[in-house]
């Protein structure tokens, strides 16, 4: 059910408020998933809002692809835009029960576009078990499962997701997220995510569009979002890498291997000894955590050790001054892994673009 990559989300909207404007003109493309990143109060909701059909300023172009949403005369309302809501507090109605709050959009939806039913959106989700409970008996991160089911089963064309995660508590959020990363690879529907939380980024998004003062400032992929110095991912927590691979299934030491050859990692598996294998898990690894050696050492107890060529060297993010130095790297399999190291142990190891060196990676987390 994936879209043609060639296929975009264009819009070009002008809309102001007292003490707040919004000015975009941009596309995105119809696949995966699109983070529109910021802090609160930057326009990311009246955009998300605007491509809905729930705000329509005078003047704004709206297309879906080849289909005109909003240009002159022409306004397609929101039912007939095809498009999978999601907000940040769950909007289900109390006196139906789950299955009928999945099956009310999809009851409504013509047979012909019915490309998702409700068995496969259940086991999707992991609310088979709950489709018989009434709304009102469910927690938070269940209501928001059966929230995306039910915007899943209209089968939209485009799936909005405005903050989906931020009324919901750490552990929720951690229950909640390994089901909102399997949305667009298992149904192909292209989506856009509001978020202003790095860590909901680096786990679901494809490509981050940022957001500043009612203007979007840049679009661009993931991987290069994580290698500028100056990213506003880095802002509050510092520099990551984010790193995308097959996962294997643990060994007799409990280990999963992680990537390719020329760049492989050695995971502790998690509860029960075990890991599912992946085709394409995440793997989140904080530039402090990161050494670098010009040759590969051997007697240390350190796992990951990985051969890496020099790209670039930068002032670390987060106000730490000259006394610290970012050095973005890249692996063997073409992905990039920073490190954050003092400025003196850069120049005493005489680091520069272009040399190979060892990064020696002291802590690695599965991202679920």
């Amino acid at each position: 059910m994936t879209r043609p990559t060639s296929e975009t989300l264009r819009i070009q909207a002008h809309l102001e408020r007292p003490g707040f404007a919004l000015h975009v003109d941009t596309a995105f493309p119809l696949e995966g998933v699109t983070a529109l990143f910021g802090r609160s109060g930057c326009g990311k909701t009246t955009l998300l809002r605007i491509i809905a059909g729930l705000e329509h300023p005078p003047g704004a172009e709206v297309h879906f692809g080849e289909t005109t949403w909003q240009s002159g005369k022409t306004l397609v309302p929101l039912h007939r835009r095809r498009v999978g809501l999601v907000f940040q507090e769950s909007t289900l109605l109390p006196h139906l029960s789950v299955r009928g709050n999945l099956l009310y959009g999809y009851k409504r939806t013509p047979e012909p576009l019915r490309r998702l039913h409700l068995a496969e959106v259940a086991d999707l989700l992991g609310i088979t078990e709950l489709l018989e409970r009434r709304a009102d008996q469910l927690s938070g991160g269940q209501r928001q499962r059966v929230a995306l089911g039910r915007a899943l089963l209209i089968s939209p064309d485009l799936l909005l997701l405005d903050e989906p995660l931020n009324a919901l508590d750490t552990q929720t959020k951690r229950e909640i997220m390994p089901f909102l990363a399997r949305l667009s690879d298992e149904t192909g529907i292209p989506t856009l995510l509001v978020t202003h939380a790095p860590d909901e980024v680096e786990r679901l998004a494809h490509r981050v569009a940022f957001m500043h003062d009612g203007q979007l400032e840049r679009l661009e992929p993931l991987r290069d979002a994580l290698v500028r110095a100056d990213s506003p991912l880095f802002r509050d927590e510092g520099a990551v890498s984010v790193l995308q691979g097959p996962l294997g299934t643990a060994d007799d030491h409990g280990l999963c291997p992680f990537g390719p050859d020329a760049a492989r990692y050695w995971i502790p598996a998690g509860p029960g000894g075990r890991c599912e294998g992946q085709e394409n898990a995440r793997l989140r690894i904080d530039a402090r955590d990161v050494s670098i050696a010009l040759s590969a050492p051997h007697d240390v107890s350190i796992l990951n050790v990985i051969p890496i060529t020099i790209e670039a060297l930068h002032p670390a993010p987060g106000g730490h001054g000259p006394a610290r130095a970012l050095v973005v790297a890249q692996q063997g399999d073409g992905q990039n892994l920073m490190a954050e190291i003092t400025r003196l142990s850069a120049d005493r190891l005489g680091l520069r673009p272009g040399m190979h060196a060892h990064a020696l990676i002291k802590s690695a987390a599965l991202l679920d």
